[in-house]
């Protein structure tokens, strides 16, 4: 499932944190790819520091606190967070996230948007699904979930900078297939309740969803 979250950050929390950024010391990026995605890896990351701390908690709490987030991904463990900068010139080929990071599963990868997309050219998250190219460009703020499973890139930056919190979760629904029907029956249920209040149709969706997620869940 590919999945757009709008606002997962305000326009004034994402340029708060971009202000924060520009206060941090980066590295090159090539230390967190694994050994054939570092071959086309050509981007910069935070390293550590309180600061870069400070701006990866508040990402942390607004994920967790993101409901839609939450009934999308599942999460039973996230790994670290880490904040990257495309300046011009750079990109990131084609490549496929590593299965195992930090000893954790990789089931799902998330990109978090901080930079206003008129402020670079460039710089889209490209997804291949099997039968097109899906570039992707959010607004700051707002945050990209797809398959760790996916072939993707991120296409050169031609102009400014590209600034992004990337991760990945490790899901307590394994499958991708089974966390979008489980995340369809959850906006089912909300709708039917919506409506109808605690009806029968509402109470025979809940059972499902609830059954299926104790079936499915690790």
């Amino acid at each position: 499932m590919l999945l757009a979250i709008d606002r997962l950050l305000s326009a004034t929390e994402a340029g708060a944190l971009r202000a924060s950024a520009d206060t941090l010391d980066f590295s090159d990026g090539k230390a967190s790819a694994g050994r054939y995605a570092r071959e086309v890896k050509a981007n910069d990351q935070a390293a550590p520091s309180p600061a870069r701390d400070a701006v990866l908690a508040k990402v942390a709490k607004a994920l967790q606190g993101n409901e839609i987030f939450t009934l999308a991904a599942r999460p039973r463990a996230m790994t670290p967070l880490i904040l990257s900068r495309y300046r011009q010139g750079q990109t990131y080929g084609l490549h496929v996230d590593d299965a195992v990071m930090q000893g954790l599963r990789t089931d799902i990868s998330f990109t978090l948007f901080l930079s206003d997309p008129e402020s670079y050219d460039g710089g889209e998250l490209v997804i291949e699904d099997g039968f097109e190219a899906r570039a992707v460009k959010l607004p700051a703020g707002s945050l990209m979930l797809y398959p760790s499973t996916t072939l993707h890139r991120v296409a050169p930056v031609t102009r400014g900078e590209r600034l992004a919190v990337v991760g990945w979760v490790q899901s307590r629904v394994r499958e991708a297939a089974r966390r979008e029907m489980l995340f369809d029956l959850e906006r089912a249920v909300r709708e039917v309740h919506g409506r109808e209040g605690k009806s029968e149709l509402f109470d025979l969706l809940a059972k499902s969803r609830s059954n299926l997620l104790r079936m499915w869940a690790d």
